[in-house]
């Protein structure tokens, strides 16, 4: 029995090192742009700038290929700290910042058609077919694909209302949002 301890260990010891060492040589160089951009967006994945991630905006934005205003989630600010990385000029002037929202879904209005839960690629919305649907807020990243998809126009977004946990003071010079 103890061979066998023996001879698995040294295998899961070989075969690791194997691994760790192609990892090390077959691994695929990054942009070192690309990952400053991806860290000063919201990381919400939600698609409303028309890419699947904010990996691949991050990387159309680093070649130069996309506007930077696209990031509806992020708001101005991240608008902002994007023009300041990339050294380019916002254009914020037709760029509403609601602040952070989250959708709700009108208990009177919704008829169970699951197509929000289709679109919803946080999986924050509950439900089950001719049933109520309801959204955990803590999982909604507000992009607003279910309200728009929503046939009986069941589900809205609202302002997320200042909380302890969600409360936050404004840096001295800022205008306060709330």
């Amino acid at each position: 029995m103890l061979i066998d301890v023996g001879s698995l260990a040294v295998m899961g010891v070989t075969l690791g090192a194997v691994l760790g060492t192609a990892a090390k040589l077959l691994a695929v160089p990054t942009n070192p742009l690309e990952d400053e951009l991806q860290a000063l967006l919201p990381g919400s994945q939600c698609g409303q700038c028309g890419f699947v991630g904010c990996s691949q905006y991050a990387a159309a934005l680093a070649k130069g290929n996309t506007p930077i205003t696209l990031c509806a989630p992020g708001g101005k600010g991240t608008i902002e700290a994007l023009a300041k990385k990339l050294g380019v000029h916002a254009d914020t002037d037709g760029h509403e910042d609601k602040g952070p929202e989250v959708a709700f879904v009108n208990e009177e209005l919704c008829i169970g058609c699951l197509r929000c839960i289709g679109e919803c690629g946080a999986d924050a919305i509950v439900g089950a077919p001719k049933q109520l649907h309801t959204v955990i807020a803590d999982a909604c990243h507000a992009c607003g694909k279910c309200f728009k998809i929503c046939p009986t126009e069941a589900i809205e977004m609202r302002p997320i209302r200042p909380t302890i946990a969600a409360w936050h003071w404004n840096k001295p010079g800022e205008r306060a949002t709330h």
